[in-house]
């Protein structure tokens, strides 16, 4: 795989999260990003993360909806559920990625991938109070989906203990991120292979509705306008 390091743009704003042993990158450390307002933007932009923890002394990476609320980043489960369970008052590692390329290069050492990710490490801990574990719900949906939480049937008390909700701080994080063409050797740029980048473009189809929907109701704006705030 391509290990050349690309250009990255630095910082907007100055404000960056400290760089320790376990956040910074090592390889191709020029592609890594330490400015929260990148980091932010990557994890605002996704709406899927991988949350790693330990489950009796193994490892486990599981898939779940995340969101951010000002330096934290927010996940949620039922009680039951194993990452929930584990994952909380614990040591987690999150991970975000935005695929963006596929790099085709002129050996199979340099073939590689455009992408935006981000990392963080940090003790997760449990949102359980009341008040703002309902704010942290309701953020995420309208994070989403903004002005949907007011038309929505409010969530009962069976579904509120049900439910359990966990953040980690964004402290403890890094970005990498590669763009651009493939990197070659230089004498592999005389050699009739054809080379390049295809485009990887995440796009949110039109709404479906749902069969059973009542027939005076309109799909919302916010289900119309996902594709230009993603």
């Amino acid at each position: 795989m391509d290990t050349t390091a690309s250009p990255t743009t630095p910082p907007e704003d100055g404000d960056s999260v400290p760089v320790t042993d376990r956040n910074q990158v090592h390889r191709a450390r020029e592609r890594g990003r330490y400015d929260r307002d990148f980091i932010n933007r990557t994890l605002d932009t996704s709406v899927l993360c991988h949350l790693g923890y330990l489950d009796d002394g193994k490892p486990v990476v599981t898939p779940t909806v995340h969101w951010r609320i000002g330096n934290h980043v927010y996940w949620h489960g039922a009680n039951a559920t194993r990452y929930m369970k584990r994952s909380v008052d614990a040591q987690v590692c999150l991970t975000v990625t935005h695929l963006d390329g596929l790099v085709i290069a002129r050996s199979a050492f340099h073939h590689s991938a455009n992408y935006r990710s981000v990392m963080i490490f940090g003790q997760a801990e449990p949102v359980d109070d009341e008040a703002p574990k309902m704010a942290a719900l309701k953020a995420m949906i309208e994070h989403l989906y903004p002005g949907r939480w007011d038309q929505l049937r409010p969530i009962n008390d069976g579904e509120f203990a049900g439910t359990r909700v966990a953040r980690v701080k964004i402290d403890e994080a890094s970005a990498k991120v590669r763009a651009g063409a493939p990197i070659d050797d230089e004498d592999d740029y005389g050699l009739p292979i054809w080379a390049g980048v295809v485009p990887v473009v995440a796009q949110y189809q039109a709404p479906i509705d749902d069969p059973r929907q009542h027939p005076d109701v309109s799909t919302p704006q916010h289900a119309l306008d996902l594709d230009e705030r993603f």
